[in-house]
């Protein structure tokens, strides 16, 4: 929105040498792009009337120095242009500045360090900047310290770790959850400029709604996989796990049914000429066992081109392994071919009577399978990942699980592994708030984190499950 009289507007200023109205060459040259910052503020900004929208977009280029001034239990930055948001809490503050056409540089953070922080010797400044996205995990660790994503921890007295962030030009901020309510399972594609995501709708009528995104973090509802008059035939019901993929010129939804010829759980796919649909059903399940269930189809297109299918075994509901599996497709998507490989199986401690929810991205030449592990219902739920040479690989697990149960947020899992519109890597899975586990009325929220990779190839998720305002990845 463009920000009422009260924000105290300032205008670019003209360029020096402007040309007057009688230049013939200024005539035909086009006019540049005005200049404008979008200052949007963290979740504890204290809204002003009539203001449900947690940005403005003013003219000109607005700063601010990082200072975050407390008044007892709230605080308020001062920025360039005479106004203050304020923020609930003591040193609270929060901003991403992001100018348009005003020749601001790259993204960069500066981290400012409130009452109590013990300073390094030398170190006059009460804050630092540094290049790229920096932000906290949001706990005091002890009553004395703060961990942030580039390893820095710095040290408070007195019981709390008050820290402010500025970014500029980082592409603004989010806070989790990015879909509240229940949207659990989120498969996610980017999709040129846009990502699409649809999640597990159970028995809903209409199945599996679609979600269009710019940047991961702000979502609108645009529609069905299967509206109720399109209907898969062959299922009956507990409609799971969806995830909408590219392959070759079409785009296919792969899902998890009820089929209702003998209620076992079978794998599903759709053909769609855009990402948005109309979808239309191949008439029968693409996998089916008359002896297992069979869910949480995913699809990955090898740099080759040749299309993979990964899909779990059921086995935790008859007390079996879960093994997760993959074949080759043929280039329509939804005809496999060759052998089937098994890439995982529960064998972990940690991973308890599941291994489920695959997905899988290529990374430096190498082919990294995410999973979930353990109970959906409860806090062992948790995101694992192992890797190898081949979508059939063979795959070596990770020594533990990298997104656990933590802060706000109880059993993180079923992911989807994206590129971020940073040109980094993002993780979008579903959580239970603290609280509200598996219970009446609660829902699996869908989050968005960030992933590192490190010098050894391993991925982690930074600072993860967030309940912190954070850039977006």
């Amino acid at each position: 929105m463009r920000v009422a009289a009260w924000l105290l507007l300032l205008a670019c200023s003209p360029a020096p040498n402007a040309p007057d109205a009688g230049d013939a060459d200024a005539a035909v040259e086009a006019p540049s792009a005005p200049c404008t910052t979008r200052i949007q503020y963290g979740a504890a900004w204290i809204h002003p009337p009539n203001h449900p929208d947690d940005f403005d977009v003013v003219d000109g280029a607005v700063t601010w120095d990082g200072a975050c001034t407390d008044e007892g239990g709230a605080s308020f930055a001062t920025l360039s242009n005479g106004f203050k948001p304020y923020f609930a809490g003591s040193s609270a503050c929060v901003i991403a500045l992001d100018e348009s056409s005003c020749g601001a540089g790259a993204c960069a953070t500066r981290v400012t360090y409130g009452a109590g922080w013990l300073a390094p010797e030398d170190h006059a400044a009460t804050y630092d900047d540094a290049d790229g996205r920096v932000f906290s995990d949001g706990v005091c660790h002890g009553g004395t310290y703060a961990n942030l994503s580039n390893g820095w921890q710095p040290h408070f007295s007195g019981g709390a770790c008050p820290l402010s962030f500025r970014y500029e030009q980082c592409g603004g901020l989010y806070t989790n959850p990015v879909i509240p309510g229940d949207c659990p399972d989120p498969g996610v594609l980017h999709d040129g400029a846009t990502y699409v995501l649809t999640c597990t709708s159970d028995n809903a009528a209409d199945a599996f709604t679609i979600y269009t995104s710019p940047d991961l973090a702000h979502w609108t509802p645009v529609g069905h996989v299967f509206p109720s008059s399109s209907r898969p035939a062959w299922a009956n019901g507990l409609f799971w796990a969806p995830e909408i993929h590219r392959v070759g010129a079409q785009y296919v939804a792969y899902f998890s049914a009820r089929a209702t010829a003998d209620g076992k759980l079978s794998i599903g796919a759709a053909t769609a000429p855009t990402a948005l649909g109309p979808f239309t059903d191949r008439g029968a399940p693409l996998l089916h066992d008359a002896s297992t269930g069979l869910i949480d189809a995913s699809e990955i297109n090898a740099p080759d081109g040749t299309p993979y299918l990964l899909w779990k075994e059921d086995g935790n509901a008859t007390s079996a392994p879960t093994p997760i599996h993959a074949q080759a497709l043929a280039p329509d998507g939804v005809t496999l071919v060759g052998a089937r490989a098994t890439l995982i199986t529960n064998d972990q401690p940690w991973e308890g009577p599941t291994t489920e929810g695959p997905f899988m991205v290529e990374h430096g030449g190498e082919f990294f399978l995410f999973y979930s592990g353990n109970s959906f219902a409860d806090a062992t739920y948790a995101v694992g990942v192992a890797r190898g040479p081949s979508p059939l690989g063979p795959m070596t697990k990770a020594t533990g699980p990298i997104l656990v149960t933590g802060g706000a947020w109880v059993g993180p899992g079923h992911c989807s592994v994206v590129d971020a519109p940073s040109g980094g890597t993002a993780i979008v899975y579903h959580a239970w708030p603290s609280g509200c586990v598996n219970q009446q009325g609660c829902g699996r929220e869908t989050m968005l984190d960030a992933i590192a990779w490190g010098a050894d190839g391993w991925p982690s998720v930074v600072l993860g499950p967030s309940s912190t305002t954070r850039p977006i990845p």
